[in-house]
């Protein structure tokens, strides 16, 4: 099942069929569920003047490979800005919730220009692709990654984060124009900053997720993506980091701070 699958089940019914092949261990995919979440909300508040700025996703609990459902509420529709709240259901019970925020432009005089540096990455012709044998989870064999810096997951570092190119895997899903959802559900693909200074596999998982959009999306499904994360602080179980994803032409397009939960 493709995703556009899944995005038109979202636009027409409560009740949601999961695609195979999307397992991360004993639950779905966070990016999935966070994807499925964001396109919820995109086609319930359904004006093209209003743009996602931001949302917060919190994982409450692990997602089983069957039906879910997806609830919708309005919590607030201002002239410029409507928040949403969306529920994801299981085994009658919230699993995940989103609260999102979408506004449209307004004048102001206050303007900043982003300061985040450039980060030089290699020529695509370069990158040295993750192989699909690596014991990664299910859920990644659906992308193609490249370290461009850092070292992999478990590999027993010294130090956190890295930084790579990603993309959908174009023998696995084909091409066409992207949406948020999708951009969502691929920068969620890379593992937390502190997992390379694992010595052997052990849990870690998404606890929040906050996302801000920076600059439009105008990207195909098949174009490469920049992505860079940071560790501002582990200790007692949890980490907090931050992360940057840039497009093809280097505009940076969403900034993510996450809460990490760690057990080793």
């Amino acid at each position: 099942m493709q995703l556009t699958e899944v995005f038109e089940q979202i636009a027409q019914q409560e009740w949601i069929e999961l695609p195979t092949g999307w397992l991360q261990g004993r639950t779905i995919f966070g990016g999935l569920v966070a994807g499925m979440l964001i396109h919820k909300a995109t086609v319930t508040i359904n004006d093209p003047l209003k743009k996602l700025l931001s949302c917060s996703v919190t994982f409450v609990g692990p997602v089983e490979d069957a039906q879910v459902k997806l609830t919708a509420e309005v919590l607030r529709q201002g002239k410029s800005v409507t928040t949403i709240e969306v529920r994801l259901w299981q085994n009658d019970a919230v699993q995940s919730i989103l609260i999102a925020s979408f506004g449209s432009q307004r004048e102001s005089r206050i303007n900043v220009p982003l300061t985040i540096p450039n980060v030089e990455f290699p020529p695509v012709e370069q990158l040295n692709i993750v192989p699909k044998y690596l014991p990664f989870p299910e859920c990644v064999k659906n992308f193609q990654l490249a370290w461009t810096d850092g070292h992999y997951p478990m590999s027993g570092s010294k130090t956190p984060d890295f930084k790579g190119c990603c993309r959908f895997d174009p023998d696995l899903h084909a091409d066409r124009e992207m949406q948020l959802a999708d951009l969502v559900t691929l920068m969620d693909v890379w593992p937390p900053g502190v997992l390379p200074m694992f010595r052997k596999p052990a849990p870690a998982s998404s606890l929040t997720w906050h996302l801000t959009f920076i600059h439009p999306l105008h990207s195909q499904l098949h174009d490469w993506f920049k992505y860079q994360v940071i560790t501002d602080h582990a200790e007692h179980g949890y980490a907090a980091e931050h992360a940057y994803i840039w497009d093809a032409q280097n505009r940076l397009l969403a900034i993510a701070r996450q809460t990490v939960t760690v057990f080793a």
